[in-house]
C-alpha cells in the first residue's frame, strides 16, 4: 500500500493533539478567573455547560455545527426560547475561546444566531400598588419589616439590582447618594435618593446601629448578612399578602423605576448610567416598550401645544 498520498481526515485526527472536555473547561475557567468575571457569571457558564452535555451524547469539544442545530431543534420542543438563547450565549463564549486559542479546528457556533422571540410586556407597579405594598409591609412594625420598607424605597428610587443592594455597605451611603460598588459590569456608579428615602434610610441606619465585623447596610434580625434569595422570597410574600396580581420582586421595582423616570422625561442616556447598563440598546427597549404612555404624554406636553398657528 502506497504511503505517499496525503493523510485523510481520520488519520489526521489520530496524530492531532486534542483536548477533552475537562481540559477545555480548565483552560476556559482559568481565563474567566484571570479576567475577574463575577462568580455568578462563572457559575452560569458551569450550569449551562452541564445542561448542554445532558442533552447531547458526545463531548462539547467534539460538537460540530449540526450538533448545535440539532440541540436547538430538540430544545424548542420543551424549553422556552429565552432559556435556549441563554444556553447559546454560554456556548458561544466557550467555543469562541477554544477556537481563538486553537484548541479546536472549527467553531461550531459560527453562523449560529440567537432565536427570535416575541418581546413581552414588562410588568411594573402603579401608584396604588406601590402604596398598598408599603402599607402591607408597615403592618408588622418590626425591625425586619422596617428594613424591608427601606429596601423597597431604595429599589424604587435607584433601580439598582438585587445583587447590588446586597453589596451596599454603610460607608457607601452619603446624604442623598449611594456608591454602588458591587456592580454587574465592575464599574462603580453613583445613584441618588429622594428626600423620603433619605429620611427613612437615616432612621434605619440609626436603628441598625454599629455591629462589629458586619459592614453590610442591610442585615438580618440576627445581625448577619442577607442572602438575595431570602429578600426575593419576602417581597413575593408581601405581594401575595397585598393581593397584587403581578410579580413583586426587585426586578419589578427596577422596571418600575425605569418607566417612571422615562415618563418624567429622563433621557435614555442618563437612565442608562443610573441603571448601570453597559449598552444603551437595553435602555432604549424600555423607551419603546412604553410608547403608548409617551404618546399620551406628548399629547399633553408636545412642543407645539398652546401655539396659535
Amino acid at each position: 500500500m502506497s504511503r505517499r498520498g496525503e493523510l485523510n481526515e481520520k488519520e489526521l485526527n489520530i496524530i492531532k493533539k486534542k483536548v477533552n472536555d475537562e481540559e477545555a473547561f480548565e483552560k476556559f475557567f482559568r481565563d474567566c478567573y484571570l479576567r475577574n468575571l463575577r462568580p455568578a457569571t462563572i457559575e452560569y457558564y458551569k450550569n449551562e455547560f452541564q445542561a448542554f452535555r445532558r442533552r447531547i451524547d458526545k463531548e462539547l469539544v467534539e460538537c460540530n455545527h449540526k450538533d448545535i442545530e440539532d440541540f436547538i431543534l430538540m430544545s424548542k420542543q420543551s424549553i422556552k426560547i429565552t432559556t435556549i438563547n441563554t444556553r447559546l450565549r454560554a456556548l458561544r463564549s466557550f467555543y469562541n475561546f477554544l477556537f481563538k486559542n486553537k484548541l479546536i479546528d472549527k467553531n461550531p457556533m459560527k453562523n449560529i444566531k440567537l432565536l427570535r422571540d416575541r418581546q413581552k410586556n414588562i410588568e411594573t407597579l402603579d401608584n396604588k400598588e406601590i402604596e398598598l405594598l408599603i402599607k402591607t409591609i408597615r403592618q408588622q412594625q418590626t425591625f425586619v419589616s422596617f428594613r424591608d420598607e427601606v429596601m423597597l424605597l431604595v429599589f424604587l428610587d435607584t433601580g439598582i439590582r438585587l445583587s447590588e443592594l446586597v453589596g451596599i455597605e454603610v460607608e457607601d451611603v452619603t446624604g442623598n447618594k449611594i456608591i454602588i460598588k458591587k456592580t454587574k459590569n465592575l464599574f462603580e456608579r453613583t445613584v441618588y435618593l429622594s428626600e423620603v428615602t433619605q429620611e427613612q434610610l437615616r432612621r434605619y441606619i440609626q436603628i441598625r446601629g454599629h455591629i462589629e465585623g458586619i459592614n453590610r447596610l442591610f442585615i438580618s434580625q440576627d445581625n448577619l448578612e442577607l442572602h438575595p434569595h431570602s429578600i426575593q422570597k419576602r417581597f413575593t410574600k408581601y405581594g401575595n399578602d397585598a393581593n397584587i396580581n403581578k410579580r413583586v420582586s426587585p426586578h419589578t421595582f427596577r422596571h418600575t423605576m425605569a418607566k417612571r423616570m422615562i415618563l418624567a422625561g429622563v433621557d435614555a442616556f442618563s437612565l442608562m448610567h443610573l441603571l448601570g447598563h453597559s449598552d444603551i440598546t437595553v435602555t432604549k427597549r424600555y423607551v419603546n416598550m412604553w410608547g403608548e404612555d409617551l404618546e399620551a404624554k406628548h399629547k399633553m406636553h408636545g412642543a407645539l401645544k398652546g401655539l396659535k398657528i
